[in-house]
């Protein structure tokens, strides 16, 4: 008789196959990975993962959750340390650099790929928005402050693309080792001068 599967024995399990989906999609492109190849990097059979997942697409919006999940955790953490609206601008963009560095995988699953059937995922819908929350709440902050003037969404935007494009060249060995927080800081400055309010 099949022993008997707890929750505990569930969430461990998703765990794992999360762990080795996240790095096999990272690798080779959620195209190019099998259900057959996720059950093997586990050594169970190829029927196993569906005991748990409806299909790869769900395994992947549950990978992309948990990455934006991690990732709001870290920016709010940053912010929520830092004593005024410059220092919180400037620790969350620290933390956003850190996050990608340290957890590449995770980072190329969430922002360089679309999500088949998004809707399906309500909480990848959320923990995505979250995310991007985290990212652009200090900027309607500096702009009440009266550090910055402009239009928040457009700030925000402009300056995720200047963060992502940092993150994304050091991921590809396009700069030196270790220079993206350096460029961070100074393109952080840069911008927070020309955002700021004529005088």
């Amino acid at each position: 008789m099949p022993r008997v599967l707890t929750e505990t024995d569930v969430a461990d399990f998703r765990d794992r196959l999360c762990q080795a989906a996240e790095r096999l999609f990272a690798e080779r492109g959620p195209d190019a990975v099998t259900m057959r190849q996720l059950a093997a990097e586990l050594g169970v059979s190829p029927m196993t993962p569906y005991r748990y997942f409806e299909d790869k697409d769900d395994i992947l919006a549950a990978v992309r959750t948990s990455g934006f999940t991690r990732f709001a955790e870290r920016l709010e953490a940053a912010r929520a340390g830092a004593a005024d609206s410059q220092a919180r601008g400037e620790a969350v963009g620290e933390a956003y650099v850190a996050f990608a560095l340290e957890n590449p995988h995770s980072y190329k699953l969430m922002f360089d790929l679309n999500q088949p059937n998004v809707e399906k995922y309500p909480e990848l819908i959320a923990a995505g928005a979250r995310a991007q929350a985290t990212m652009t709440d200090h900027v309607n902050e500096s702009i009440a402050c009266g550090r910055y003037a402009g239009e928040p969404q457009q700030i925000g935007l402009m300056m995720w693309a200047a963060v992502h494009g940092i993150v994304v060249l050091q991921l590809a060995g396009l700069l030196p080792h270790g220079v993206a927080r350096d460029l961070y800081h100074a393109m952080n400055a840069t911008l927070a001068r020309g955002l700021s309010p004529p005088v």
